[in-house]
């Protein structure tokens, strides 16, 4: 018998829908998560993670979702288990929430102001910009009976400064816009619309297929009797093509539009989305649109929606989206819970912004200082002055081995570590500059990074 045995190599290859970053650019996606929490946290939300599985019921009790969803099987099953999945992925951090407060209703204080940054997982089909698994970072309020519309124009807020102040993102132009989806689904309800949210699903589409199409797939479900001049759908578009910047100049368009002054929900629509215009009005002119066609697609949402596009690029669709929800967890918990929420769509955002190379991806190390290592007998004097500039906020790498002095510094050029710090035998201490080259003296409890690196010191 042959004693040649030959390896089996499997070669690997990426699953598509799933991203997967090299250091370096994995470095900028830390950086992009710790401004997102800070942010968070400054208005008080706190943070919790849920599970990355939930019970399949739980995944279906709001809205058709099935088929998004990718349910947990054991590979082995025992004889005596049964044949159908009991636990799935999430595909959103929403309903989740909505579990997690039904479940701790008596420990919690309200409004529960809570954040969460965690992977989902959706079966899409992958392409640019959608991935079945990626990163969402949420903020919800949610209250006991009701809830202040104020919360409703916080969300937006906080994103617009989350977003402002993402590296890569500084040239980038974004425009939230803003709805409340009483006003359509209290103008149907008024004209008979026998399948409001039929005709929602259609207007959430306009962007994607155009105004004949919507118009056309609108008429198939607005039948009506009894009407003049108007048909549901013409009105339903009218109402669509209406975007505002301020309350006054909303409520002026809608005066033109030929209709009786509608139901009471239609009335508290206009009325909630005014206050929220009001109370954004203190960021840029154009910052925030209210753009009537905005009604997002889950059903769960029942009064302000949100959406958030690039000026430049509006058909790369919504990298920020939420909404208002009356009772999402009423299906857990004999509570009336009602709630506000926005979420950006992290992953999909982040990975546009590495296409177009408008991240610095040139740092592959967090380390602001390679500490050189002359000797190997001098490793434990090395290292304290590592520990003591560590001590002061410094991230610090010493380097492996005693190599040639041009080894270290090619080593840290490549791994983008601005600084090369040399501790002498004598006691005394010089940094390099790796950008200017520049080398100077100096100590361990008095160096400071000079600057134009001070983003990239230590929280």
């Amino acid at each position: 018998m042959s004693t040649d045995t030959k390896k089996q190599i499997y070669k690997p290859r990426p699953v598509t829908g799933f991203p997967e970053w090299l250091p370096e650019v994995r470095l900028v996606e830390q950086q992009w998560f710790d401004h997102i929490r800070r942010v968070f946290e400054s208005y008080g939300f706190c943070s919790i993670e849920t599970p990355s599985v939930e019970e399949l019921d739980v995944l279906r009790a709001k809205g058709e979702v099935d088929k998004e969803i990718y349910v947990i099987e054991r590979l082995h099953k025992d004889d005596n288990e049964k044949s159908d999945a009991r636990l799935a992925l999430h595909f959103d951090q929403t309903v989740p929430l909505a579990r997690y407060v039904a479940q701790n209703f008596n420990e919690l204080v309200f409004p529960f102001k809570r954040y969460q940054m965690q992977r989902v997982w959706r079966g899409e089909r992958p392409q640019a910009g959608r991935f079945r698994e990626f990163y969402q970072c949420d903020i919800d309020v949610i209250g006991i009976d009701t809830l202040p519309l104020h919360f409703d124009a916080e969300m937006p807020a906080i994103m617009w400064e989350v977003m402002n102040g993402l590296p890569g993102m500084e040239g980038e132009k974004i425009q939230m816009r803003i709805s409340n989806r009483k006003i359509l689904s209290g103008f149907m309800k008024d004209w008979g619309v026998p399948d409001p949210a039929a005709a929602l699903r259609i207007l959430d589409k306009i962007e994607k297929v155009g105004e004949g199409q919507t118009f056309s797939d609108l008429s198939k479900v607005c039948s009506f009797t009894g009407r003049e001049d108007w048909n549901a759908a013409n009105m339903l578009m009218g109402l669509a093509k209406i975007k505002a910047t301020t309350s006054k100049d909303l409520k002026d368009q809608i005066s033109k539009l030929r209709m009786s002054p509608g139901t009471p929900t239609y009335l508290e629509g206009i009325e909630e989305l005014c206050t929220v215009l009001d109370h954004l009005s203190h960021l840029p002119e154009g910052a925030v649109v209210a753009d009537l066609s905005i009604v997002r697609g889950l059903d769960y949402y029942t009064g302000t929606v949100y959406e958030t596009v690039f000026v430049d690029d509006p058909g790369y669709g919504s990298i920020c989206s939420g909404g208002r929800y009356d009772d999402l967890a009423g299906s857990y918990i004999n509570k009336n819970l009602p709630g506000v929420g926005i979420s950006v769509g992290f992953s999909r955002l982040f990975a546009r912004m590495v296409d177009q190379k408008k991240i610095d991806v040139t740092r592959k190390s967090p380390a602001h200082i390679l500490l050189v290592m002359t000797a190997e007998e001098r490793r434990g004097e090395i290292a304290k002055t590592a520990q003591a500039l560590r001590a002061r906020g410094f991230n610090v790498e010493m380097y492996h081995a005693a190599k040639k002095i041009p080894d270290q510094l090619k080593y840290a050029s490549r791994k983008g570590i601005p600084f090369v710090w040399f501790a002498e035998e004598d006691g005394t201490h010089q940094v390099k500059n790796m950008s200017s080259g520049e080398q100077t003296k100096t100590e361990p409890q008095s160096w400071v990074l000079p600057e134009g690196y001070a983003r990239h010191e230590a929280a």
